[in-house]
């Protein structure tokens, strides 16, 4: 059984019984404040736990906020710039999650600490206030009661009554404490229920408030993270194939390094020994300079740098050659030596050593065609259905075969129908054996540069997605002049200028290049698909959810599987850069194509590759608009009576989030389809309804 109840009634009995009623129900009291006590005690400790935990936290952003990659190269793809930005997302995410666990922190301290102190100090300590006063006054009641009773009866009968008066006055005194007394201590017995209890409720409240927030914020951090997979698999996929071709560059310099020794049309660059001859009886010394000779202007550049001293650079010295000769041992004991003799000191020699023959040579050489083939090719007429055209390799012998009759001008045409022997897979192999073979590839040297700065900007058949053809043909049309790590890791830009080769074949390649080879400075760009990302504070009106698919790519170092050819699939005629390109934000404003008047006469190679590369640069990606609500139906966005109506196909799915948005999934067929007045967006009908559809998420057919 709990507490008896104090009843007004046994105050004026004041029994034993009521005494021991009335001392349970203080050391329940004193029980209750002990409890609150030490919890007050404990939440203070939690809340400053939670403070350092939120601290380290916050630094621990900071740390990945400040923290920014930096890349190989002169430009990043989209996939890298996603991953470069990644650390500052985090960073974002995480200050997003202790700014509201320090609002729980502060709702704490507000709904649980500060009523539960205050209900501690006002009530249970006015109940102890109260305890002393009944206790007090019982005192004072029963030490005058034994007076009065001690009191001698021959005492005068004024005085008997005076003294009855005041012990009369002492008990009514008592009386009114213990009654006040007992209703405080049920009072409080009463309100301890819901004083205690409801600040432990807003406390869960508080909690709970924050991992919902805290869920919220997973939830958009799930659409990021989804992108981000993607944006992670398409680089690992590109570093791996990079690593092999960086291995396969490595074994070759280590087999035959002077071949692959880094050369310049303009410069020469090396180690030298420079002999510096001292006054009698000094002789002479030998000091290591880093030696750049210009050609041109045949001026020497020696830089003093010594790799043990911790790499220091020197002064540097210039003087301009006349002329070069090889110093003999006859009289010099020292191999690989040259006498230069310079211009501005006419009766000075100054002498060098190399580090060996080959580089002896190497400096001698720096101080001291083009084949055209034009072969036609009979394709045969199914070739355009095989599976991994141009990527499946033919018999190396039937293909040096194919290709010696090709280059052979004493040949005549060659029917490749009417024989069995020309394949499809050894007339492609041949092909890219051909041009791969090229002294200089098809797609310049000189135009290398303008090449790859547009394919830097952007990420944009056959059974080959155009994504594969691009991984196949990139290193085959071009290639920098030197093979170099640098040139290999610009491969990703070398597939991308073929990928928009392929899909802009139409407008690059529908009319013949003038002999001036520049192009109308007319924007011929198709909008790609921007890098979308969703934000805590704004979410965007059509959000794109990315599938988690098990996408094969293609490494350009090998001869791997094609990527999945269904069409339903997403990526089947997009490269994985640009399906991870498109995981959150939102769609780009319409661009407008025009087409490009071109002059007639077919130029050379150089002269279409010029073309092609100012094109290129002449494209610039659409920019990105804020997507705003519309009303589809209204007489403000029915389309024009004039506009010609299109049919297009969801390329990627999309999820509507406001009633004028249509929602569909990738292969969704779209009638009637019109420019909408919201920009990046369209019009169109799927499934007997009228709404918004991105521009950027169909291809029209």
């Amino acid at each position: 059984m709990g507490l008896h109840p104090l009843e007004f009634s046994e105050s004026y009995l004041d029994s034993p019984a009521f005494r021991d009623k009335i001392k349970a129900h203080e050391a329940e009291l004193d029980k209750t404040g002990r409890f609150i006590k030490e919890l007050y005690k404990d939440g203070k400790n939690l809340i400053n736990a939670t403070k350092q935990l939120s601290l380290a936290q916050k630094k621990f952003a900071q740390c990945l906020g400040e923290f920014k990659f930096e890349y190989i190269g002169d430009a990043k793809t989209d996939d890298e710039k996603c991953i470069d930005e990644s650390l500052q997302e985090f960073s974002s995410f995480l200050r997003n999650l202790e700014d509201q666990r320090d609002l729980m922190m502060r709702n704490i301290t507000e709904t649980l600490m500060k009523p539960l102190e205050k209900f501690r100090k006002e009530h249970l300590g006015s109940a102890k206030a109260e305890r002393k006063r009944y206790e007090k006054e019982t005192e004072k009641y029963y030490s005058s009661l034994e007076k009065l009773l001690n009191i001698s009866a021959k005492k005068k009968e004024p005085q008997l009554q005076e003294a009855d008066m005041s012990v009369e006055a002492m008990r009514q005194h008592f009386q009114e404490s213990s009654l006040e007394y007992v209703c405080k201590l049920q009072e409080i017995q009463e309100r301890k229920k819901f004083e205690c209890v409801e600040p432990m409720l807003a406390f869960f409240q508080t909690v709970f408030t924050f991992y919902h927030q805290g869920y919220e914020l997973a939830k958009d951090f799930d659409h990021y993270k989804k992108a981000l997979q993607i944006n992670i698999q398409n680089t690992r996929s590109r570093f791996e194939g990079t690593r092999s071709e960086v291995y396969e560059l490595m074994k070759r310099i280590k087999e035959s390094p002077q071949e692959y020794r880094q050369t310049s049309p303009i410069s020469s660059e090396g180690y030298l020994y420079v002999q510096e001859k001292r006054p009698p009886p000094f002789g002479s010394s030998w000091v290591k300079r880093y030696c750049t000779f210009v050609k041109e202007q045949k001026i020497l550049h020696m830089k003093t740098f010594d790799q043990r001293s911790g790499g220091k650079l020197g002064e540097t010295e210039s003087v301009t050659i006349k002329s070069c000769v090889r110093k003999t041992t006859d009289t010099l004991d020292r191999r690989f030596c040259l006498d230069i003799e310079i211009t501005d000191r006419p009766s000075t020699v100054l002498t060098v050593q190399a580090l060996s023959e080959d580089d002896y040579r190497f400096w001698m050489h720096a101080m001291g065609g083009k084949e055209s083939v034009c072969q036609t090719l009979t394709s045969a007429s199914n070739s355009i259905n095989d599976q991994g055209l141009y990527r499946v390799v033919g018999v190396s012998s039937k293909v040096q075969k194919l290709l010696s009759l090709m280059i052979d001008e004493k040949s005549s045409e060659i029917d490749l129908a009417a024989s069995e022997d020309w394949d499809v897979k050894t007339i492609t192999s041949a092909l890219k054996l051909y041009l791969r073979s090229l002294p200089e590839p098809l797609m310049t040297y000189e135009l290398y540069k303008e090449f790859i700065v547009p394919a830097s900007k952007v990420f944009v058949l056959n059974l080959m997605t155009v994504a594969n053809l691009g991984v196949v043909f990139g290193p085959t049309l071009m290639r920098p002049q030197e093979e170099t790590v640098a040139a290999i890791m610009d491969l990703k830009f070398q597939n991308i200028v073929v990928e928009i080769l392929i899909e802009q074949h139409e407008k690059i390649f529908g009319h013949a290049p003038s002999s001036s080879p520049s192009l109308a400075t007319a924007h011929l760009f198709a909008p790609t698909r921007q890098s979308k990302r969703l934000s805590r504070q704004n979410r965007p009106l059509a959000v794109y959810n990315p599938q988690v698919l098990d996408i094969q790519t293609v490494s350009p170092s090998s001869e791997s599987p094609a990527l999945v050819n269904d069409e339903t699939s997403v990526g089947s005629n997009e490269s994985v850069s640009s399906q991870s390109s498109n995981a959150s934000g939102t769609p780009p404003e319409k661009s407008k194509n025009h087409h490009a008047t071109i002059s007639s006469s077919l130029p050379e190679t150089t002269g279409i590759c010029t073309a092609t590369a100012s094109w290129m640069n002449s494209a610039s990606p659409a920019s990105v608009t804020p997507v705003k609500p519309g009303s589809v139906g209204t007489e403000k966005n029915k389309p024009e009576e004039s506009v010609t109506l299109m049919k297009a196909k969801a390329v990627y799915p999309c999820e509507a989030e406001h009633d004028s948005e249509l929602s569909f999934q990738v292969g969704a067929i779209f009638h009637d389809v019109t420019l909408s007045r919201e920009p990046g967006w369209l019009e169109g009908v799927l499934e007997g309804k009228r709404g918004l559809i991105p521009e950027n998420y169909v291809d029209i057919l």
